[in-house]
């Protein structure tokens, strides 16, 4: 099987194209220098010329505060992107897995969203995703919508390395106590999606890894697993102002992957553990 891999450059994109070459398939990984997704032309050449049996569509603007600024260029991404990728996948008549996010929901409540529940996002870029969705299910009928949050990989920066960094130089950090959803390591979400993208079980999907947490409690884990003193202050989310609202609530269901006999990732403890591993060999 061929796959392409759109956003080759970032977390995600990365793990994919490793686990579909681990398992002896043709990647063939794209990023901006090789296909533009907002210039439907190139989409159209890049794709007839690689010809893939499927698209796995991991590229996005994904800087939730400056999206609120640039509104244009986050949807000429998040929508426009994904519409003209769409489009020749219809052409082609191939499968399309499109990587969306929790921010697509309103936040709300406590109960874990479920896959069909009404899409009310919060700030621009949980618009722009939510648009690129409705263009995926427009235009196909083989399509997997896989939605995630609070991802964290090797390659790229994330809330793990953001919170390594902090301790370099700091013995105390305030971290936000009020927002719960759970950890995605991208190592274990990029084999749930090569595993999904050789089936024909097609839908929106929840994947991330098993457990629920705050950001607080997910960097006193990052802490203590890095064997390192620090004093975690939890605050609210009201207390730490970001120019994009935020999502009280991010647990998501999974029972969907169960009922199509997917596996579900690990406890997001034992895939932090087996991360930071990966970035410092020693620990």
């Amino acid at each position: 099987m061929k796959v392409l891999v759109t956003g080759v450059k970032g977390q995600l994109g990365y793990d994919v194209v490793n686990e579909l070459k681990k398992r002896g398939m043709e990647a063939v990984g794209v990023d901006l220098e090789e296909m533009d997704i907002t210039d439907a032309a190139s989409v159209d050449k890049v794709l007839k010329d690689a010809a893939p049996d499927a698209v796995i569509h991991c590229a996005a603007y994904t800087a939730v505060d400056a999206a609120e600024d640039q509104e244009e260029l986050c949807r000429r991404v998040n929508r426009d992107g994904t519409r003209n990728i769409a489009k020749v996948c219809r052409e082609l008549d191939i499968k399309m897995v499109y990587i969306s996010t929790d921010y697509v929901f309103n936040g709300q409540g406590t109960r874990p969203w479920e896959p069909e529940d009404e899409r009310q996002p919060l700030n621009v870029y949980g618009l722009t995703k939510c648009e690129g969705e409705e263009a995926v299910q427009e235009l196909l009928e083989k399509y997997f919508i896989v939605r995630i949050a609070w991802v964290f990989g090797i390659n790229g920066k994330n809330f793990v390395k953001t919170m390594l960094r902090l301790a370099e130089n700091n013995k105390r950090v305030t971290v936000v106590n009020d927002q719960y959803g759970s950890p995605t390591y991208t190592y274990d979400l990029a084999k749930l999606l090569v595993d999904m993208v050789q089936t024909q079980k097609y839908g929106i999907y929840h994947a991330t890894n098993e457990g629920i947490c705050t950001w607080y409690e997910f960097a006193c884990e990052i802490f203590k697993q890095a064997g390192i003193e620090m004093e975690v202050v939890p605050v609210s989310a009201a207390e730490y102002p970001a120019k994009a609202k935020r999502p009280e609530n991010s647990r998501m269901s999974k029972e969907k992957l169960t009922e199509n006999g997917f596996d579900r990732l690990p406890p997001w403890q034992d895939a932090l553990k087996r991360y930071l591993k990966a970035l410092n060999p020693s620990l």
